[in-house]
Order: structure tokens, then sequence, then C-alpha cells
């Protein structure tokens, strides 16, 4: 694993800090994690936007329930 080095307001790593001690986490583990989703974010939206190609022309939509209709069990 690379160690990276970040800049940042103390009183911003130190509340940072207390919110990963009461997460029962450490800032690193924190930061991995935020690390891996923000790396994800664009794959996770073409992901989508696949699902909904792939499902364009295969989903019918019907007629529009009552609401009757909607709430019948």
């Amino acid at each position: 694993m690379k160690n990276i080095t970040l800049s940042a307001d103390e009183s911003l790593i130190e509340a940072a800090r207390e919110k990963a001690r009461s997460e029962h986490t450490t800032l690193n583990e924190a930061f991995r994690v935020w690390l891996r989703d923000y790396t994800r974010h664009q794959e996770q939206i073409n992901e989508a936007f696949q699902v909904m190609d792939d499902l364009r022309g295969t989903v019918k939509i019907g007629r529009k329930l009552t609401r009757e209709e909607m709430n019948e069990r």
C-alpha cells in the first residue's frame, strides 16, 4: 500500500479524527473508503446508464393505474 500526504486545517483534521473514533474506525480507513467511492462514482453512473439502455425497448409501460388499483393488495 502506498502512502500519501494531505494538507488540511488542523481543526478540520482533529474533527475528522473525532468522527472516525465515534464510528470505531481510523481516519486512514475512512479516507480509503472515501477514495474507493470517489474513484468508483463515474463507473457506477456508467453502469446505471447501461442498465437503462438494456431495458429500453423491453419494458412496456401500460395505462396509468387508479388510486384504488395502486392500493389493492
